[in-house]
């Protein structure tokens, strides 16, 4: 016996089916049972049970091997919805989504001057989690849950729920949850899942962009810092790595987190504008990051007739020789099959940054793993990090069979809200 119940088994069973049906939908009963495993009439009874309970919907049908047509049935993209949050760099962005990803709704707060204030941030997130589900009249208990991408290592706990070590943007052990629970315009039943935007990039990518079908992968945040998720076989689901943090430099420049010759001081798109800065460029005074580095780009390589400037050229070309020794570090360690540059930064720089990355990446690597991977841009822009946010309170409903979470027992006060208590001056 291996501990599972029948209760186990069935949760398993509908899982099974559910996500068999959400990528690669729709399919008919009899396709879903060579791509389950499950027996015809295991199928059947999954399939009633989904329908039933409103997740899954009939989508046509096909014409069988002389017999009746067969029903074709797919995810019913209103069973559900979820919203992602980006606690970016330059904006908090707040979009609701429906069953299939499907994006139903937006709001985006701008971050003046990089301003990483708690109760500001929280404020944004409340707002624009009101204002996309006013925007749309969805009900808050029509929510799956709500994902949530952060600068930082988050760590979560028993008493206080995730809490945000983001050291490069001021903030201490956090209590995020906690605080979002407080005066949430949410019931308590839905949950907040909240991670690194980094693995919420990687999610969206394995899932839906170029990262689909590897085994093993890295997908690279290029932004105003630089990080990375690290997805392999053993972690299924992606792990933070704090990449931008690793030294390139021994007594380098200093990083925003403090320390000295850190990938990010010379790789993140803010050290790359503070460089061009240093070396005689001119920023446009007053504009945000990425219309600065909109502008050094168009410096680097004008249109056609008109000269470079060699600094914004020789600044950029540094920092493409950095990235890349960056990358040879996780080629190296972590042998992956794709490598996969997402973020604003990444995707601003593009095609034309990119294969230089690949050369510097290629020469600093081993030649056997480098000669087995390859690195390309993402291809879900901007929003991915939303997106992969809004797949953890995804992922855990179709972890659970497709079956929500019971609503918390009345009872004393939770954990987060005593912890917040005693956080609280006297």
């Amino acid at each position: 016996m291996n501990g599972r119940t029948v209760r186990d088994l069935r949760r398993a069973n509908r899982t099974a089916v559910l996500q068999r049906l959400y990528f690669d939908g729709p399919l008919s009963r009899f396709e879903l049972g060579p791509v389950t495993g499950l027996s015809s009439g295991s199928v059947s009874n999954v399939v009633a049970d989904l329908v039933a309970d409103g997740l899954l919907e009939e989508a046509g049908s096909v014409d069988s091997d002389g017999g009746r047509p067969r029903t074709l049935l797919r995810v019913a993209p209103g069973s559900g919805h979820m919203i992602g949050v980006d606690v970016g760099e330059t904006r908090v962005r707040v979009e609701l989504f429906d069953l299939t990803l499907t994006e139903l709704a937006r709001a985006e707060r701008p971050l003046t001057q990089r301003s990483y204030d708690v109760e500001a941030i929280v404020d944004h997130i409340r707002d624009g989690i009101a204002e996309v589900l006013a925007g749309t009249g969805t009900e808050p208990e029509a929510l799956l849950g709500v994902g949530i991408g952060v600068p930082g290592i988050v760590a979560h706990t028993p008493r206080s729920g995730a809490v945000v070590h983001g050291q490069t943007i001021g903030w201490d052990a956090v209590p995020l949850e906690a605080l979002l629970r407080t005066g949430s315009p949410l019931p308590g039943s839905v949950r907040y899942f909240i991670d690194n935007g980094a693995k919420t990039l990687g999610q969206a990518e394995m899932w839906f962009g170029g990262g689909r079908g590897a085994r093993s992968a890295v997908v690279v945040l290029f932004g105003s810092g630089v990080g990375a998720c690290l997805v392999t076989p053993e972690v299924e689901h992606g792990r933070a790595v704090e990449w931008g943090h690793l030294t390139v430099r021994v007594r380098g420049r200093r990083c925003r987190c403090g320390a000295l010759g850190c990938l990010e001081a010379y790789a993140g798109a803010e050290s790359l504008l503070e460089r061009w800065r240093e070396a005689g460029g001119r920023p446009p005074e007053g504009a945000d990051e990425e219309t600065a580095l909109t502008a050094m780009l168009a410096a680097a390589h004008p249109a056609e007739g008109t000269e470079a400037d060699p600094v914004a050229l020789a600044v950029l070309e540094e920092t493409a020789e950095y990235l890349g020794a960056g990358l040879s570090d996780l080629i190296n360690l972590f042998q992956p099959e794709r490598i996969i540059v997402g973020g604003w930064a990444g995707l601003q720089l593009g095609a034309r940054f990119l294969p230089a990355v690949r050369r510097h990446a290629t020469a600093y690597a081993l030649r056997h793993p480098a000669g087995k991977v390859t690195v390309d841009l993402g291809r879900l822009g901007p929003d991915a990090v939303t997106v992969g946010a809004a797949i953890l309170p995804l992922a855990d409903f179709f972890a659970r069979g497709g079956r929500r979470p019971e609503p918390a027992p009345e009872g004393p006060a939770p954990a987060w809200r005593t912890a917040l208590e005693e956080r609280a001056p006297r």
